[in-house]
């Protein structure tokens, strides 16, 4: 084999070690890990509580839930998709805080709740991945907002006041124009006299008319996770 081509080849070799080794160096000791689900948080909190507490009988936080709940700061919407970047899985996390809304109660009844996302200010950890979030994906310059809306009540376990408890909601969301049905579970915890509702909703993209958010080098699945955390103050 002539010098040449020995040089080529070893030109290709090193190009394609760049380009799978490149993107796993950065992923495995430069990129911090994904931040934890809102739920995942919720869940453990409530479960160190619990181990703290031992054989303690809980007191109620809150003698009486009943009022409007308005979302205060600290509250927080995002997404979480999984990707596959350059043959590296990796997982996609972008947040706002940009959130308003509020949950009316009415004895141990949520009658009402709505909450409205500003999807203008989401970013994740990656400039150029909130790019495409804003036009190509969502889209937010004709669709600014994300929101949601309970279609039924939910009855509140009595055990809800004090401590973490786990709820099914029923409600409308949108997305990028579109209204869907959905069903979401929620880890509501009192905090003192605040609180505190983490879920997810997991969202097909095609059903919300959301493009796929693949790339080339960067492919995804079909759907991916709407998250959040509402803290609430009457």
């Amino acid at each position: 084999m002539s010098r040449r081509w020995k040089l080529i080849i070893g030109v290709v070799v090193l190009a394609a070690v760049a380009v799978v080794g490149g993107p796993w160096v950065y992923i495995n000791f430069v990129r911090e890990p994904a931040a934890d689900s809102f739920v995942s948080e919720a869940t453990t909190t409530s479960t160190d509580s619990a181990t703290a507490a031992q054989s303690v009988v809980p007191t109620p936080v809150l003698s009486d839930a009943t009022g409007t709940w308005n979302v205060v700061a600290e509250s927080q919407v995002g997404y979480r998709v999984n990707e596959v970047l350059f043959g590296q899985r990796v997982t996609a996390v972008g947040r706002t805080s940009g959130v308003t809304g509020s949950v009316t109660i009415a004895d141990l009844t949520v009658a009402d709740a709505e909450f409205t996302a500003d999807l203008t200010t989401v970013k994740s950890d990656d400039p150029r991945r909130d790019a495409q979030f804003e036009g190509r994906i969502m889209d937010v310059l004709n669709y600014p907002t994300a929101g949601f809306v309970l279609t039924s009540p939910i009855t509140i376990d009595p055990t809800a006041l004090a401590g973490t408890v786990t709820h099914q909601a029923s409600g409308s969301l949108t997305l990028r124009g579109v209204t869907k049905p959905v069903s979401v579970t929620i880890v509501s915890t009192v905090r003192d006299s605040e609180i505190l509702l983490a879920g997810e909703v997991a969202v097909v993209f095609a059903d919300w008319s959301i493009p796929n958010p693949s790339l080339p080098g960067i492919s995804t699945e079909d759907s991916g996770v709407l998250e959040f955390q509402l803290v609430l103050s009457r």
